[in-house]
């Protein structure tokens, strides 16, 4: 055991000292080498401007698929399979684990279950709330008035505080959640091979098509037992009353996750997906330890399946809140400790390669892509926007007169300023591609807000400072130190 904890802290040291090297590397550089400091500074500008346009064209793919998707019946689509691929026998199970979101946030999401093109006979609804929070028993009694004759089945659990082995995550809850769920349908003999889970946060809101499109894509999978199923996350629920720091770092959220759908090699799970409840209950349900369990969970089943598991994209949307509070200032610690908390998925690289070192199974060269692909993600992550924005003026400033009087001094800011105004031109496509996904405007909203939903964007560069690498790297820090974070969960505001 001793020998595992010893390997496992190495790897959970690996992000960190990557991220923090790179970093290192260049101030080290900028003061002793300027000159060749400042010629990787633009070999990475220009490498930048191929990614962003690389990146910028996944997300226009992204887009007419989900554009063209959406218009689709696809109860129909069921329909029209053929009889072996029987949809009447698809149950879905719904699972929202709760803490302390009343019925405020839980209302719309459960109204839009009810909303959906798909047999309610076919759902079974099941809200896990927290035991420990002290309105969690009103509420479930506000909402199982409202909804508890609205489906197939409605059920309502209370996760215990203080199991063993147990922290306080969202994944614990939802196991809990599973394990009663997986009771109720033996009860009821059905199988569970016939049940697609899906795991949704509270505030979910799910497009009135998902449960056909799941099922359909459920059915034509080849292996659709060896497979989750993503859905794009949007954050439209209440974004026309969100200020303009969290609607735009929500709607580059949603566009990560579009561009990730069309890498389909790097592409795992992310918030509220779908998959066999079946293969949940062979991996063992969703860890209880973690705080990123949306993303461990594709890992635990690759690891289950050596890695012949694949996360499908579909492209239908679900809709959540826009994270904010009541002031700017409160309202950007908010959104930093979401994306910390999403960056907290470099807890995936430890367990991850711990597993595959204990797989045999899974060939060598698919651990090594793998790995290196996930330990790159984070790297990138954290420390791209610190190269672009704080790196770049090093060699300037730290290079000394000698070096500010060489051509390339002259040259270096010129080719940062053409990689700021490439990124301003590519903000354009991202301007008109996030005015299409927008709902429609409430009409409590003036239409001037159309005009500040456009000029916004001009903030881009703030919060790319401030919201941009440093969460990420604050995350590497803490589980290089050691510092484990615990799970907190995002304040909502009412809608």
């Amino acid at each position: 055991m001793s020998k595992y904890l010893n390997t496992r802290r190495i790897f959970e040291i690996i992000p960190g000292g990557v991220s923090w090297g790179i970093i290192v590397f260049f101030v080290v550089l900028a003061i002793f080498h300027p000159v060749a400091c400042a010629v990787i500074i633009i070999i990475f500008d220009f490498y930048w401007i191929i990614r962003t346009t690389y990146l910028t064209t996944l997300l226009v793919m992204a887009h007419r698929r989900l554009n063209k998707q959406k218009e689709k019946d696809w109860l129909e689509e069921c329909i029209k399979l053929s009889p072996e691929k029987n949809w009447e026998e698809i149950y879905h199970l719904v699972i929202f684990p709760v803490y302390k979101e009343g019925p405020d946030i839980l209302r719309p999401s459960l109204k839009a279950l009810e909303e959906c093109h798909y047999p309610k006979e076919k759902m079974i609804v099941l809200l896990s709330f927290e035991e420990r929070c002290n309105e969690a028993k009103g509420n479930a009694a506000v909402i199982e008035r409202e909804f508890g004759n609205k489906f197939f089945a409605y059920l309502t659990t209370f996760h215990p505080d203080g199991l063993a082995n147990e922290a306080r995550t969202k994944g614990a809850n939802a196991t809990w959640a599973a394990k009663k769920a997986k009771d109720f349908l033996d009860g009821k003999n059905i199988p569970l091979e016939k049940v697609i889970v899906s795991c949704f946060d509270a505030d979910t809101c799910v497009a009135k098509e998902y449960f056909s499109c799941l099922t359909r894509y459920f059915l034509t999978s080849p292996k659709p037992h060896q497979s989750s199923y993503q859905p794009i996350p949007v954050y439209n629920n209440n974004i026309w009353q969100a200020p303009s720091l969290a609607r735009l770092m929500e709607i580059s959220g949603s566009f990560c996750q579009m561009i990730e759908s069309m890498r389909l090699e790097k592409f795992v799970t992310f918030s509220s997906h779908s998959m066999s409840f079946k293969t949940l209950v062979d991996i063992d349900y969703w860890p209880v330890d973690m705080v990123s369990d949306d993303s461990v969970i594709y890992w635990k089943a690759f690891l289950y399946f050596k890695g012949d598991y694949r996360v499908i994209p579909l492209y239908i949307t679900v809709s959540m809140d826009v994270a904010y509070s009541s002031s700017f200032l409160k309202t950007v610690v908010i959104q930093y400790k979401q994306k910390r908390r999403w960056a907290w998925g470099v807890e995936n690289f430890p367990f991850v390669v711990m597993g595959f070192l204990n797989e045999p199974k899974i060939g060598l060269i698919t651990k090594i892509r793998r790995s290196f692909q996930l330990l790159e993600n984070h790297v990138t992550w954290a420390v791209w926007a610190i190269i672009l924005v704080f790196v770049g003026p090093l060699p300037i400033l730290l290079g000394g007169a000698f070096f500010q009087q060489m051509a390339i001094s002259y040259n270096l800011p010129k080719i940062t300023g053409l990689l700021l105004n490439f990124t301003l031109a590519t903000s354009l496509t991202w301007i008109v591609l996030s005015r299409a996904i927008l709902p429609p405007r409430p009409k409590e909203v003036g239409w001037v807000k159309n005009i500040v939903m456009t000029l916004e964007w001009v903030t881009v560069p703030f919060i790319v400072l401030v919201l941009g690498s440093p969460p990420a790297l604050d995350a590497q820090t803490r589980m290089m130190l050691a510092k484990y974070m615990q799970f907190n969960p995002t304040e909502k505001m009412k809608k």
